[in-house]
Parts: C-alpha cells; sequence; structure tokens
C-alpha cells in the first residue's frame, strides 16, 4: 500500500472588483513538504471572465496567473520571493490579499500522488 502524505491547497480565484468580494476559480496550487513537491495549474476560460466581468483585462490577468506561476516554481522569473524555499513560496502565495489574483483559505489532504490529487482539485474545483 503507498504512503500517503500530508498535503496542503488551495483554490486560485480571480476577483475582478475586490469590493464585490465575487470571484471565479481559475486553478489550483498544491504543497507537499514531505515529497517537495509544489505545483500549480490554471485555467482561463476567457469567455467566462468576460461574462462575469466585461471590463476584465485578460492580458493583465494572464500576466498576474505567470507572475503567479513563475514564483510557484521558483524560477528566476519569480523574483526575490521565487527565490525562498517552498514552503515560504506557498504561504506568500496563500497569503490574504486584496488583489485581482487571490488565494482561497488553505485545506489539508493526504495523498500518495500529488500530481493526481492536483489535477483531481483542478477539475473538481475549476472545470
Amino acid at each position: 500500500m503507498p504512503e500517503h502524505h500530508l498535503f496542503e491547497y488551495a483554490v486560485v480565484r480571480v476577483v475582478p472588483r475586490v469590493e464585490r468580494e465575487e470571484f471565479i476559480n481559475v486553478g489550483v496550487i498544491l504543497f507537499c513538504s514531505k515529497l517537495k513537491f509544489l505545483q500549480c495549474i490554471f485555467t482561463v476560460d476567457q469567455e467566462r471572465l468576460q461574462a462575469f466581468c466585461k471590463f476584465l483585462d485578460v492580458d493583465a490577468l494572464a500576466g498576474n496567473l505567470q507572475a503567479f506561476k513563475n514564483i510557484c516554481e521558483g524560477n528566476a522569473q519569480g523574483g526575490p520571493i521565487g527565490k525562498l524555499d517552498a514552503a515560504s513560496r506557498f504561504r506568500w502565495l496563500t497569503a490574504t490579499r486584496s488583489t485581482v489574483v487571490q488565494a482561497s483559505k488553505v485545506h489539508p489532504g493526504f495523498t500518495a500522488d500529488p500530481q493526481a490529487t492536483l489535477i483531481r482539485l483542478h477539475a473538481e474545483l475549476v472545470l
């Protein structure tokens, strides 16, 4: 039987008008410390987003999501935050903020395969 490891995840949301607190889920970020796993996955449905907020700048949103992904992956384009260890990057990305791209509260779980769990959560919570 495969060993199950504690993981944490958050749903990534687009909040076009922060003052209204309305959002659309566009992605999931998942962190498993034991397996040194930190990844995110996004799906941007432009038609759905435009129906939700016709003034949303989808190109700017794509740039914001790419910055989120760069930090998550810890690559050079992630800037100073991208240079932090995986746990610190996860905590920074999931910190409460009032911006167009936000993360939900962090939720825990157990998994033997964090990649499969990330894909499953994305399908359940975003698609």
